[in-house]
């Protein structure tokens, strides 16, 4: 036996099966153009005799797809002649065309479907192989349920398919129902006591019903099958097939233990996933294994520290390899401190001062706890609420807000002063904004006037940090202009913040000592005194 392993991928037939995953015949051709660059062995393009639009999609396939190089195109029939014949007619323009013929030989399935005694079995597929062989050099034959199939009447029926020609013996799992190490005996079995067998390729098609198909591929493989018979995505009949991406990634990434080969270009997973999830409408879970939108994620602080050290730590696949750019440090309530930095630094903050830095730190695991998720656009936004902050003559320690219809919109703040800590003010206005720069107007006593109030979402959805930007003008005898912005999840809180903000420029220029509780950083420095210089 050789250690290279086929990738037969069945994605346009069994995993078109799924429920409510219809593709039509342009759908296919270009999943089956990318299947062809991801560099499968065979593509089975459809069951031609299915419907007409199948057997023009498999047509298509094989004229466009199936050229000189490229992968076998398969078609998959039933033992019938005319299955036999529309799919040989199908995949004729194929440089390497296959007809794919099943026939269940389980008991059960032979008893209450078929309706077939065993020998009738048996004498159907030596029929039907010897046919299929006449209509193509390449036949490829799958007792259906072979899983649950006496092992000494398969051993009989595969012998069979092999003297009538058969070039491939696939052995399914049609039901998911074997364990890897029942499926590994089974296929060590064949190939030792089915005559001519080593004359032919050994594969196994597997489902995932108990969650065991990667598992039964893997251990089909180990015990000396050659080809596996996948989906992208792991999409099929009810609980999906064993997926590609996941035996193809467990055999280059444990290649010491399997030391089996495939010829795919891993680097086309992400954007072949991508591609069969657009198409089908079949979202993979953020979970999935290889591709699945978490599989290089990592929000804990611990994983985050230890991957930002060495890849190695928590990852045993580069991001690089499946067609990813790279792994992805989900900033959120579990983050440690190290990742939040390294984040800040690859979007150009690199000389932020510790104390802005634990500032912003401590802003970010707030917002965490109410977002879980927190975006680079909120990361941006708290660092900037930071730097442009000036010294905090007055620091907004608490904010509460009654408002609703018909009641009046009510404030109550709570702000530290150079001269008094949290003091309280209270007052109405016309809106919750309106009354929360009403009750700061108390507690300040400083005289301005609003000249401009905007507020946008930072990012999407109901959980945006929001960001207000709010301009004043003293009413003393400079009429100096002074902007301002402030950020949180709640609008209200983030106007003031803002409002405090503007308050702060004014207070600074005006002379007024900060409260202390806030050291002058060099950026903030620069910042307000570029921004007093250029007031008029």
């Amino acid at each position: 036996m050789d250690n290279y392993v086929r990738i037969f991928d069945t994605t346009l037939r069994d995993g078109e099966q799924s429920p409510g995953a219809t593709l039509d015949a342009q759908d296919k051709l270009e999943i089956a153009r990318q299947l062809a660059r991801l560099g499968v062995d065979v593509i089975e393009a459809g069951f031609p005799a299915a419907s007409p639009g199948d057997f023009d999609a498999v047509a298509r396939i094989a004229a466009e797809v199936g050229t000189p190089g490229g992968p076998t195109i398969a078609g998959l029939s039933r033992a019938t002649p005319k299955d036999l014949q529309a799919a040989a007619d199908a995949v004729g323009k194929a440089a390497k065309p296959r007809i794919h013929m099943f026939l269940a030989t389980s008991d059960i399935h032979m008893e209450h479907k078929l309706h077939m005694t065993r020998a009738q079995v048996l004498q159907r597929t030596s029929e039907m192989i010897a046919l299929a062989r006449s209509l193509c050099p390449d036949v490829e034959f799958s007792p259906e349920d072979g899983s649950r199939t006496d092992p000494a009447f398969l051993h009989e029926v595969l012998a069979a398919a092999i003297e009538a020609g058969a070039t491939t013996l696939n052995i399914p799992d049609t039901v998911g129902f074997s364990t890897p190490t029942e499926i590994a005996a089974l296929v060590r079995d064949i190939i030792a006591k089915v005559p001519g067998a080593d004359r032919c390729i050994i594969s196994v098609h597997c489902h995932d019903d108990l969650g065991m198909a990667t598992a039964n591929t893997l251990a089909a493989l180990e015990a000396g099958a050659r080809q596996a018979e996948v989906t992208i995505n792991g999409i099929g009949e009810r609980a999906g097939n064993a997926a590609l991406e996941e035996v193809v990634m467990a055999l280059h990434t444990r290649q010491s233990k399997y030391n089996l080969r495939t010829g795919i270009d891993t680097t086309q997973l992400l954007r072949s996933s991508h591609l069969v999830a657009g198409r089908t409408g079949i979202s993979v879970a953020p979970n999935k294994a290889v591709i699945g939108g978490n599989a290089f994620a990592h929000e804990a602080g611990i994983h985050q520290d230890g991957v930002l050290k060495h890849q190695a730590t928590y990852e045993i696949m580069r991001p690089e390899s499946v067609g990813l750019a790279r792994s992805r440090m989900v900033l959120g309530k579990h983050s440690g401190r190290h990742a939040f930095r390294k984040r800040l630094e690859e979007l150009g903050h690199e000389n932020l001062s510790e104390e802005t830095l634990q500032h912003a730190f401590r802003r970010f695991k707030q917002l965490a706890d109410q977002k879980k998720t927190v975006t680079d656009a909120d990361l941006e936004t708290l660092v900037a609420d930071e730097i442009y902050q000036p010294p905090e003559c007055y620091i907004l320690r608490g904010v509460h807000v009654s408002c609703g219809s018909p009641s009046i919109p009510t404030a109550t703040v709570t702000v530290t002063t150079p001269d008094e800590p949290d003091l309280i003010g209270s007052a109405t206005g016309t809106g919750p904004v309106d009354a929360v720069f009403s009750a700061v107007d108390r507690v300040v006593g400083m005289r301005v006037e609003l000249e401009e109030f905007a507020v946008h979402a930072v990012s999407g959805g109901a959980m945006a940090l929001g960001e207000v930007t709010v301009r004043i003008r003293t009413l003393d005898e400079a009429r100096r202009r002074f902007s301002a912005h402030g950020a949180d999840m709640d609008i209200v809180v983030a106007s003031a913040r803002a409002y405090i903000a503007a308050l702060n420029k004014a207070a600074v220029a005006a002379g007024i000592r900060p409260a202390g509780t806030k050291t002058i950083t060099e950026e903030t420095s620069a910042a307000v005194t570029a921004e007093i210089a250029s007031v008029t």
